[in-house]
């Protein structure tokens, strides 16, 4: 046990000018042992608004040690960082720090968590995706004086704004924040003060203790992959949206076996003798990237299935299951994929209800069918599970909440339809979806809706009929209804036809929505709605329909032995 710290921790201050400096010149280290880089864009915009309203933003406790060459990854930078003899490592502050350093700087912007701006007019910051708006300045412009003046000669229509602007210049790089240093040899010191700083009060989740029990070395860390990377590649190569950590950990672990909830500390230990582990011999950093392989493939099935983004997923226990089988089966047959398919819907229409348990109890049950050497068998396992005589419900389109597995359903059958913008005609595809859903845990963002709650009966609030899927950059309305009634771009008219078709809204709806009506409106695009809802799940749970396994795996014997008979 730990004795303490050596020396007491040295209290200064760094202004943010020097702070991102040290960071982009890799002077700025992450333990091994850290937390990996959890804040969404709303986090970092709420930090720099804090700056700009001269908040304190809290302190750091920085760790004064050597460090080695090495290639760094903070957020979306990268950086070749040199050997330092008193390299400062993040004890705490890490998602403050990472956050200034890519926020500021100009590759930081790749990320669209970091892609911010300052509003001139409304003294505000901003995500800055998917707009020009001379009158939003990118912070890293902002926080280089010689650059906001060629802004300023560039945009000459923002001059007015001057003055704000440098003033908000000088106040960044002169903002201070406290820090303490602590120059201590014993490295489990520094973990049990970081234990103690991010434990009181919150605990770890279980993906964060499997990451820091299986962290490895530091001088390993530049080379190992972690379940935050998994989820950034995932979300980076198939615009599927960022799981969250403990669905990628529990895919990483359905793999190797059956329980997902087993005991994590001894997972890669050489005496573990689980029975059920199917990959006994392989080490942690084989095994993550055979996760990793199996849940790109169960993401690309999903998507090849209608399910476009993990905002839409009905249950993320569901992902974890269909991971386990692309890891027993990287190639189903035809027959067998189109059979997943069927399992897929309709367990996202039963829920984990029909499992008398928890969502952790389903997923247990489920991934307990899945058997290697045996794909055929395993599919019809986990069908059967859904097929006795289980009540079906179809989701209630009069309410309608983003969060729930109904309302995600519902959004698939949208999605299907092929959602047209109102301004181009075209149809939205993937990559605007997952940019419009970029930290998003719901489909929230992408929703908008025709008549603003204060105008619509009570009753009527929370119904389907009131929203729309339209995943574009900009915040969302409040109020849509004007850019349904009338085209207010040069789109031909048949096209315009097809967009309000791909929105389910019909001729009838269409006058009512015209003429103000609001309850017939929302009565008969409800309909409608059902009628899609119904088509969709139709199709997608194929209910009745035999689970015959493949051809290949039908015996058919000669009748009556006339093949001998011929012979002889």
């Amino acid at each position: 046990m730990s004795s303490g710290l050596e020396t007491r921790p040295g209290a200064t201050t760094l202004d943010l000018d020097d702070l991102v400096e040290l960071a982009w010149g890799g002077q700025i280290r992450v333990p091994h042992f850290q937390r990996d880089f959890r804040w969404t864009r709303q986090d970092v915009i709420r930090l720099f608004d804090s700056i700009v309203k001269r908040y304190p933003v809290g302190s750091l406790l920085l760790w004064r040690r050597p460090a080695p060459a090495q290639r760094l990854i903070l957020g979306a930078l990268q950086i070749d960082a040199p050997p330092v003899d008193q390299a400062l490592w993040v004890v705490d502050g890490q998602q403050r720090v990472v956050s200034l350093a890519n926020a500021l700087h100009p590759d930081g912007g790749q990320d669209p968590r970091f892609n911010l701006g300052y509003d001139v007019r409304d003294d505000r910051i901003v995500n800055r995706a998917g707009t020009d708006d001379p009158y939003v300045i990118p912070l890293p412009i902002v926080f280089d004086l010689t650059k906001v003046l060629d802004w300023f000669a560039n945009h000459p229509e923002v001059n007015d704004y001057r003055n704000r602007a440098f003033e908000l210049t000088k106040h960044l790089r002169q903002f201070s924040i406290p820090a303490y240093q602590v120059v201590q040899d014993d490295t489990l010191v520094l973990r049990d003060i970081f234990d103690r700083m991010n434990n009181y009060g919150k605990r770890l989740s279980r993906a964060e203790i499997f990451s820091a029990l299986n962290a490895g070395g530091e001088s390993d860390a530049e080379y190992t992959l972690t379940i935050a990377q998994i989820a950034d590649h995932v979300d980076d190569q198939l615009g599927f949206g960022r799981v969250d950590a403990d669905t990628v950990l529990r895919a990483v672990l359905a793999r190797r076996g059956p329980d997902v909830q087993r005991e994590i500390r001894l997972e890669f230990d050489d005496n573990n003798r689980r029975g059920d582990l199917e990959f006994r011999n392989e080490d942690r950093d084989t095994a993550f990237a055979a996760g990793e392989e199996a849940l790109f493939q169960a993401v690309r099935f999903l998507q090849s299935i209608g399910v476009p983004h993990v905002a839409l997923l009905a249950y993320r226990y569901l992902l974890v299951v269909l991971t386990r089988i692309f890891a027993h089966y990287p190639e189903p047959d035809p027959t067998n994929l189109r059979l997943l398919g069927r399992w897929y819907w309709r367990a996202a229409v039963l829920g984990p209800g029909i499992f008398k348990g928890s969502t952790t109890g389903a997923m247990r049950i489920l991934c307990t069918r899945v058997r290697p050497g045996d794909l055929s068998g395993s599919v019809r396992d986990l069908l059967s599970v859904l097929d006795n005589d289980h009540e079906v419900a179809l989701p209630d389109l009069r309410r309608f909440r983003t969060n729930e597995a109904t309302a995600k359903i519902t959004l698939c059958s949208w999605w299907e339809r092929g959602p047209r913008s109102l301004d181009t005609g075209d149809r939205f595809d993937q990559s605007q979806l997952a940019e419009a859903l970029i930290d998003r845990a719901t489909a929230a963002d992408a929703v908008v809706v025709f008549i603003a709650r204060r105008f619509v009966p009570e009753p009527y609030r929370l119904w389907a009929a009131n929203r729309a899927l339209v995943p574009v950059l900009a915040e969302p309305a409040t109020e849509v209804a004007g850019a349904f009634t009338q085209c207010l771009f040069d789109i031909p008219e048949d096209t315009w036809q097809q967009v309000l078709s791909s929105h389910s809204i019909s001729a009838e709806s269409g006058r009512h929505l015209v003429d103000g009506d609001t309850v017939a409106f929302l009565q008969s695009r409800q309909v409608d709605l059902q009628q899609v809802l119904e088509s969709f799940l139709r199709r997608k749970c194929e209910w009745g329909f035999e689970n015959t396994p493949p051809l290949h795996e039908l015996l058919i014997e000669d009748l009556d032995g006339e093949g001998d008979d011929d012979a002889a």
